[in-house]
């Protein structure tokens, strides 16, 4: 390539002035570069460090990809959308359906590996909100969960953002009747307080209850929804074994207490317990088992730091006493989303296995992943092994398909739906 004579030459080709210039311009570089006696100072915005954004909107590119893996099994992982916008959660219907939200406010569909045109009709109306993981935190449509009597009544349950008068918004839970091609009669069954908002995973327990993890807010006030994982009946009422029924100045639906951002809900296959994911500040992302009545600390306790960079509280580090401590963290935080317990057969060095998506890394965007963690048959971590770290994409979701395959989902503006399976 031919360069101009501007774009050829070096800092001292040119006139005088360019030539002094470019000297001070070395001087003041030399002087950057030299030790000093404080570190760099960063911008911050909502007392957030201003993130990087050198890694960040990479393309995904057409795959397949192929990676070697820690327990000696290679995979593939396939494209099998990308024309998605800001996807959030996966759900497989029994049919093979999979059915993807999108924070817009929208349900799609994929049937036999193609994506239909068109979104399902008769969801709710949704506050509308893009990529909004930053402050203010509006979801749009977010999780979705199968009632357990799903091939009786075909039931589907979604929390989304619910718009209110004057832009205010609040988070509900709603359910309708999965006809084959759309939701009938989709009425809400639960619409926690006005205001409260942030991610709002949903999950049916193997007690055939409704839990419902909220996000923000005071997660240790018991008058409040937020921060807290709430138990429900079916219908939205509270069942009447729930810790804190009838004691005062609770709310008889909280289950747990004391969390800060709540990603992801999954039930263990075997002991039925509830695992939850949980974000920290800067570092201090969580796995939880969640236990009845219990207070996870928040934010009393953490092992993550305040954004500006000292602990949350430096009395408690890196102790839980009095609180619930978590099963698995991370410091630095990956920004945790979506988990789920493999059980299949098709990915067999991984049968048994939790894996969960990360959206960040010590909080520098484009350095999403999916995190694999074993763990022993008391629930103790062994090790963990993080993959699809160069696809640079923030991972929201994972789930287990019925062919035994794992599928993730992409926080991304060309959000796409990926499925990894084993190299034969």
């Amino acid at each position: 390539m031919k360069h101009s004579r501007s774009e050829q030459r070096g800092p001292f080709v040119g006139s005088a002035e360019s030539f002094v210039l470019s000297a001070a311009l070395l001087i003041g570089a030399a002087a950057a570069t030299a030790p000093a006696g404080a570190q760099q100072s960063v911008p911050f915005q909502f007392g957030i460090p201003v993130a990087p954004q050198g890694l960040a909107d990479k393309p995904l590119g057409e795959g397949p990809f192929e990676y070697p893996t820690a327990e000696g099994m290679d995979i593939r992982v396939t494209i099998v959308t990308k024309e998605l916008e800001f996807p959030y959660a996966l759900e497989f219907l029994p049919d093979g359906t999979l059915l993807v939200t999108e924070r817009a406010g929208r349900l799609r569909a994929i049937r036999d590996g193609k994506l239909e045109p068109e979104p399902v009709a008769g969801g709710p109306e949704a506050f509308s909100a893009g990529e909004s993981g930053l402050p203010g935190a509006v979801h749009g449509y977010m999780n979705l969960a199968l009632h357990p009597q799903y091939d009786d009544n075909r039931r589907i349950y979604m929390s989304y953002t619910k718009p209110l008068a004057d832009d205010r918004t609040t988070v509900a839970i709603g359910s309708g009747t999965w006809d084959g091609e759309a939701l009938q009669d989709f009425t809400d069954v639960f619409v926690l307080d006005e205001g409260t908002g942030g991610a709002t995973p949903i999950i049916f327990g193997q007690d055939g209850k409704l839990y419902v993890a909220t996000s923000g807010g005071d997660a240790q006030d018991p008058s409040s929804h937020g921060g807290k994982v709430l138990r429900l009946n079916d219908d939205g009422s509270v069942p009447q074994d729930n810790p804190f029924v009838g004691k005062d100045g609770y709310k008889p639906e909280i289950y747990t207490l004391g969390h800060r951002s709540s990603l992801g809900l999954a039930v263990h296959p075997t002991s039925g317990d509830i695992w939850q994911s949980e974000n920290g500040p800067n570092g201090g992302d969580e796995l939880n088992v969640i236990r009845a009545g219990r207070n996870y600390g928040w934010p009393i306790v953490s092992l993550g730091r305040t954004y500006p960079g000292p602990w949350q509280n430096e009395k408690n580090i890196p102790t839980h006493d009095g609180y619930e401590a978590p099963v698995v963290y991370w410091t630095p935080a990956i920004a945790v989303s979506g988990l789920t317990f493999y059980t299949g057969s098709e990915l067999a060095a991984w049968t048994g296995d939790i894996f969960v998506g990360g959206l960040r890394y010590g909080e520098i965007p484009g350095t999403g992943r999916l995190d694999r963690v074993l763990v022993n048959e008391n629930m103790e971590e062994l090790r963990r092994e993080s993959l699809l770290l160069d696809l640079r994409q923030r991972i929201r979701d994972v789930a287990q398909g019925p062919d035994g395959l794992l599928y993730v989902v992409t926080d991304e503006d060309e959000g796409a739906v990926l499925r990894i399976e084993p190299i034969r």
